[in-house]
């Protein structure tokens, strides 16, 4: 089967080197949601599917112009399916489940599975991805730990996450098989949960206008290790 290209995803990390991991909340709104992230210049976006209504904002979030949107913890290949029917452009998983890529591969989805180890990358090398999260990086080893598996598997890049904050990121950035780094630092689940639109309060429009910044600032400290 053939495996279906990480390219978009890579030419939107390459523009910006931050995937954020967004947790959303019971009134999330997708449209708020993808404004504020874009207008903070976010290219690509991560909807991790660990609270009801992650389908519906990954849903509502798929139509944002300029922003490159999948979902994250998926974890069961029937999650590929409701993800791949929402709209998803890649999934994301904590670790490497082959059934998990094999369904996101017959949805025509990029799967970027998790790895830990040499010997996780060397598997997942050997299925054919050439993508990878590392997870959790700030545990397993960090900065160190990419740049040593830079050294054997010179043609995988990876997107660490897990127990990264900004003042990791040039840290991470440095290391050039790093594609982008993930978190969540830069879209706290609180405030993601006040973006509730444009039938919310003014307190929707706050927390979106707080949200970009936050975006804003992260994406900055990037551009600045990575123009």
């Amino acid at each position: 089967m053939a495996q279906p290209s990480t390219d978009q995803l890579r030419a939107a990390l390459d523009r910006c080197p931050l995937l954020p991991v967004v947790v959303v909340g019971e009134r999330t709104d997708g449209a708020a949601l993808g404004a504020a992230l874009v207008a903070g210049g976010l290219t690509a976006a991560e909807v991790v599917l660990r609270t009801p209504s992650a389908l519906r904002v990954l849903a509502e979030l798929v139509g944002t112009p300029g922003l490159l949107v999948g979902a994250g913890t998926v974890v069961e290949p029937d999650q590929v399916d409701a993800v791949a029917d929402a709209g998803a452009r890649f999934v994301v998983s904590p670790g490497h489940d082959p059934d998990v890529v094999t369904r996101a591969h017959a949805r025509g989805v990029p799967a970027v599975p998790g790895t830990s180890t040499a010997t996780e990358v060397q598997l997942a090398r050997r299925a054919g991805l050439r993508l990878l999260k590392v997870f959790p990086a700030g545990t397993v080893g960090g900065p160190a730990l990419l740049s040593g598996l830079a050294g054997p598997f010179p043609d995988v890049a990876f997107v660490p996450t897990g127990g990264i904050g900004e003042d990791d990121l040039a840290e991470y950035l440095a290391v050039p098989a790093v594609a982008a780094v993930g978190g969540s630092w830069c879209a706290p689940a609180g405030l993601v949960a006040r973006v509730t639109g444009a039938g919310g309060s003014d307190d929707s429009a706050a927390a979106a206008a707080e949200l970009s910044q936050r975006v804003a600032a992260s994406a900055a400290a990037c551009r600045a290790v990575r123009p």
